[in-house]
């Protein structure tokens, strides 16, 4: 029977509208085989769908609608992931969580897909198809199960874990299954990927559905997640009911068997799969900038690189993505009306290295004195450094800086990117988009003349000419940066939802390198000498001549700047348990370019970012809260 294995899932997305009918038959506890599997069809529309409602965090993935937000109305502009963490702040949001929403409404939507996955389980044994072609099944079943419980375990900690559908006639103790331990969720979840990479194959290079190795990767991410869950747990402690009865929370002592899992896992995809890092020996700078962006802006040219894709074929409501309209800068907006919402920070731009100081991040230097510590705005005192244009300050460093971040000055879609702050004018005083001694400079006007030359305040006469530090609808950056990674530099945004089709690498060779190295740093155990190698590729792959050694600390900023807006720095900040001394009365900051007409040179301000308030994380935001429990009688997690 060879037609599951020839499933192209983008080609089905139009049957996917009537997949809840599909699967809500009467009766629901039991769909005969015959009549589930009876065409290609049935088959086509029953696994699109269960891949439909896989919880990949990709484009659609929001903080307060969850997976698949991309509706008739997907107004999600500057509530995505990206915006809630230390690398990046919205336009108009700047909120990094809260305990009355952001649940990633996961929950029912969770429990529902993994019944839908127990039906698929339930049949397998009906099929009247060859062995061989019951295990692939039985494989892909048991990575989108693994997949499901990856997510909850993340999310709330130890959930029921369900494995059958209930009986018609089932009590009422059966259907109220109990929380198991967090520690007994992560290993079944570990156990299910170990299934699923047993029985499927390497697939046929589509990328597009579960193989063994993308089972594998699964449980190399899985594996260093639930490692340092145990090994940083005092991090931040936590108590009540579900910590006394380990729901919530796991002993230090097991995250070394989850560190040897997550090598082991690792070791696997890179000994023995074809995988290798995209264009991993440019010739210079230039080269490697436009190589990574170019992976992003097109996954399927690096195929070599990439294990896992969500395809986005099709534009359209539930079908296509808003990610380029939101991310475009207002130069390059074309008709959408609400371009800039992602504002990369000053903090991510600093922990990019320079080519002339390797191996450690190098904050942009604005002041002769080079103070980075300081966010208080310009001051007259202070000897600022000068620059011919806004782009050179940016000269030294890593090639991923300018192919993630759009930076003053930068050249898109052929438009040079403005963004400007303010102007020194010829008398020393400032106007604009800078604080002088914390007080705002008010009564800057919109344009002036100095010489008998008009300048603009934001650097061009309307808003749809400059991308920077304007107030006019949000639709400008407030950090002095925009967003690149990802955007296609071919699509021309238009007066619509879901229009962008950029498929979305939910697994990389690249992650695999870096799990690797974090897991042996980490544990001491495993081969250092590979570790070290795998993020000196990384390096090299972005132009970086020389080596750095195998440290903790050059580890996560390779990840971090490897893996920026890929939706990773979230769940890092909170297996590491980092995320409440990362946001402790935490403000995060813009560089503001401004143009001193006294010179006719370019200064830079390091300040607080404009109009906001100081972040603080609650320890109770580890986990999420789990709904219905006075109905369900499960026990809440920690502080709800």
């Amino acid at each position: 029977m060879k037609l599951y294995r020839n499933i192209i899932l983008i080609a089905l997305l139009g049957l996917i509208a009537c997949n809840d009918d599909f699967l809500n038959l009467e009766p629901t506890d039991k769909v005969s085989a015959d009549a589930l599997f009876s065409s290609p069809e049935g088959v086509k529309v029953f696994m699109a769908g269960l891949y439909y409602q896989m919880p990949l965090e990709d484009f659609n993935w929001t903080p307060d609608h969850g997976f698949s937000w991309n509706t008739g109305d997907a107004n999600n502009a500057g509530m995505f992931p990206i915006v809630i963490t230390d690398d990046g702040i919205g336009s108009e949001h700047q909120s990094i969580t809260s305990r009355g929403g952001y649940d990633f409404a996961w929950w029912e939507r969770g429990y529902k897909l993994n019944r839908d996955i127990n039906l698929l389980f339930q049949v397998i044994p009906e099929l009247d198809v060859e062995q061989k072609e019951k295990d692939a099944l039985y494989g892909e079943a048991s990575f989108m199960r693994a997949y499901v419980y990856f997510e909850l375990a993340k999310l709330y900690g130890g959930v029921p874990i369900i494995t059958t559908i209930a009986p018609v006639d089932a009590t009422e103790e059966e259907l109220n299954v109990p929380r198991s331990t967090e520690k007994e969720t992560w290993d079944f979840v570990l156990a299910t990927c170990d299934t699923a990479a047993m029985l499927l194959d390497a697939g046929d290079g589509s990328r597009r559905r579960g193989t063994k190795y993308v089972s594998l990767a699964l449980k190399s991410r899985a594996a260093l997640h639930a490692a340092s869950v145990a090994k940083y747990w005092d991090q931040s402690p936590l108590s009540g009911d579900a910590v006394d009865a380990a729901l919530v929370g796991m002993d230090p002592s097991v995250a070394a068997g989850y560190y040897a899992q997550c090598i082991s896992a690792s070791e696997e995809i890179m000994n023995d799969g074809p995988f290798s890092l995209f264009h991993p020996s440019p010739a210079s700078v230039e080269e490697a900038t436009e190589n990574y962006r170019q992976m992003f802006e097109n996954p399927n040219r690096a195929t070599g690189e990439v294990i896992f894709i969500r395809g986005y074929t099709l534009q359209g409501v539930d079908l296509g993505s808003n990610q380029d309209n939101w991310g475009n800068p207002a130069q390059t907006a074309g008709a959408w009306p609400h371009p800039g919402r992602f504002c990369p920070t000053l903090d991510l731009a600093d922990i990019y290295e320079n080519y002339s100081d390797p191996g450690q991040s190098a904050p942009i230097i604005t002041t002769v004195d080079g103070d980075v510590e300081n966010y208080d705005g310009y001051d007259p005192s202070r000897t600022y450094l000068e620059f011919d244009h806004p782009s050179d300050i940016f000269a030294d460093k890593d090639a991923r800086l300018g192919a993630t971040v759009l930076l003053p000055g930068s050249i898109w879609k052929d438009v040079e990117i403005v963004i400007q702050g303010a102007y020194i004018l010829p008398d020393g005083s400032p106007i604009g988009h800078i604080e002088l001694n914390n007080a705002p400079v008010v009564g800057s006007p919109a344009n002036f003349e100095v010489d008998g030359s008009t300048y603009y305040l934001y650097g061009g006469s309307t808003p749809k000419l400059y991308s920077g530090f304007s107030s006019v609808g949000g639709n400008m950056t407030r950090t002095g940066f925009g967003f690149r990674k990802f955007l296609d530099s071919e699509y021309v945004p238009i007066l619509g939802w879901n229009y962008s089709t950029t498929d979305w690498i939910d697994f990389r060779y690249a992650e695999i390198l870096l799990n690797y190295a974090e897991a042996v740093v980490e544990s001491g155990t495993g081969d250092a000498t590979v570790a070290a190698q795998g993020i000196n590729a990384l390096r090299h792959r972005a132009a970086h001549q020389g080596d750095v050694p195998l440290t903790l600390e050059n580890v996560l900023r390779e990840r971090r700047v490897e893996m920026a807006f890929e939706n990773k720095r979230y769940w890092d900040l909170i297996r590491r348990r980092e995320y409440h001394t990362a946001f402790f009365d935490t403000y995060r900051h813009a560089l503001v370019p401004v143009h001193d007409l006294r010179s006719m040179k370019y200064i830079f301000v390091r300040r607080d970012c404009h109009n906001t308030q100081p972040m603080t994380f609650d320890d109770a935001w580890y986990y999420k809260t789990i709904p219905g429990t006075g109905a369900n009688g499960l026990t809440q997690n920690p502080q709800y």
